[in-house]
């Protein structure tokens, strides 16, 4: 049966470069091989792995065969090798919310649901809901979450003690006035900087959509992103920005634009990941470094409601000969004390086991401990649309975030927008 393209490679492409669209490689049958081949991104999730694979291959006698790939060479070593049903590939390392939807509809990704009941001590019980929910297609898991983010509020503890503010904003209603007091009293300062760009906003702006009540779809998977929740989303976010971020802003910044003014000491205010804190907090990178605090994300009328995703996860690859091999090591590499180990290096995990061990967060500030347990409670599963083109899907619900920061109706933007989305979404679904 051919395989569907994952960014159009065609079959002719995949016979050229030697595969064979029926698979190969395997040697023995599931769990014959000896040799467990792993795909990872370059991370340094991979990077502490790596070094930690001896113990792996102590424990199991299998032996750990490691391919290394940047994040664009790794989309092109999975579109030509999973088109074509190569079983050259056990593990996958993947991002769920930009192919992971993609990779599960196209059968890429093998039904773990037996695999993640079988051993009670690892316990599939401890990772939080949010990246579950990221790393599930149709009620099964297809995958593993390795990585977290959450977003949180940055903000200089010196600007808001000047300012009279004994305490972060609470609500997005508080956020808004902190930021246009410490605005106008500060010339030289933002009160809020945050991404403007069409899509990479996207991302940051979908924690003020859920707080407001709103999402991209709605409960029948229809476009929601004129709901009125989803208007006054727009029109906050954008004014936000308009009214208290940088003077002349761009519309055209992703996180390092806005990180850079944040740690530049040109704003009082930043919504943004809780992985990219050490921009922030490290005294080589930050002129601020000294003053930085972190916060929850603010309530808006919805709650509290940022999203909690896996950035990256593990998969086994589903024309895979060696799957029960493959298990193991997905099993060993998310299991309790490699989750913490990473998380004592720097990277946020999905259990909620390791976040409860005083252990796991010695490494992180106390304040980004407590956000970041407050994220974990409400946080949401996604930061963008949960559908196949991705990228596409960000250009157009990301519309309205630029018309409202240029000033034009955010509302008639999310009107234009809720059409062009459900018009995607019908295509996507033929």
């Amino acid at each position: 049966m051919r395989r569907r393209a994952i960014f159009g490679t065609s079959l002719a492409v995949v016979a050229a470069m030697g595969l064979s669209a029926c698979g190969g490689g395997g040697d023995g049958g599931d769990g014959g091989s000896k040799t467990v081949r792993i795909t990872l991104a370059n991370h340094v999730w991979t990077d502490n792995i790596k070094k930690a694979l001896p113990e792996f291959e102590k424990q199991t006698g299998l032996k750990a065969e490691i391919t290394q790939l940047g994040e664009d060479q790794l989309s092109d070593q999975y579109n030509v090798k999973l088109n074509a049903g190569s079983s050259d590939i056990d593990v996958m390392m993947y991002r769920p919310l930009q192919e992971g939807r993609l990779f599960a509809k196209n059968k890429y990704l093998a039904d773990l649901s037996e695999q993640v009941k079988a051993n009670k001590d690892w316990d599939f019980g401890d990772f939080q809901s949010g990246p579950v929910e990221a790393t599930t297609y149709e009620g099964k898991p297809v995958g593993v979450p390795i990585i977290t983010e959450q977003e949180v509020l940055y903000y200089r503890k010196d600007l808001l003690a000047k300012a009279g503010l004994s305490a972060p904003p609470k609500t997005l209603d508080e956020l808004k006035a902190a930021a246009a007091k410490i605005k106008a009293s500060e010339p030289d300062v933002a009160g809020f900087v945050a991404r403007t760009g069409k899509s990479p906003a996207v991302t940051q702006f979908s924690s003020f959509l859920y707080s407001f009540g709103g999402d991209f779809v709605d409960g029948s998977g229809k476009a929601a992103v004129n709901s009125e929740a989803a208007k006054q989303a727009y029109a906050f976010y954008g004014g936000l920005i308009k009214d208290s971020g940088p003077a002349n802003v761009s519309t055209d910044m992703g996180w390092p634009e806005a990180m850079a003014i944040f740690t530049q000491g040109k704003a009082a205010f930043y919504t943004e990941a809780n992985s990219l804190y050490k921009n922030a907090t490290d005294p080589a990178k930050s002129k601020v470094s000294d003053n930085v605090g972190f916060a929850p994300f603010p309530a808006g009328p919805g709650g509290s409601k940022p999203y909690n995703i896996p950035s990256w996860a593990l998969g086994v690859n589903s024309s895979s000969e060696n799957t029960a091999n493959a298990w193991k090591f997905i099993e060993w590499a998310t299991g309790k004390a490699q989750t913490l180990a990473q998380q004592k290096s720097g990277v946020p995990g999905a259990r909620t086991s390791v976040w409860a061990d005083p252990e796991g967060t010695s490494t992180f500030p106390k304040d980004l401990v407590e956000a970041i347990a407050a994220s974990t409670k409400d946080g949401v599963g996604h930061d963008r649309p949960l559908v196949v083109k991705v990228a596409e899907s960000r250009e157009i619900v990301g519309q309205p975030i630029v018309d409202a920061i240029t000033g034009k109706d955010a509302a008639a933007a999310a009107d234009t927008a809720n059409a062009a989305f459900q018009k995607f979404l019908d295509d996507e679904a033929k």
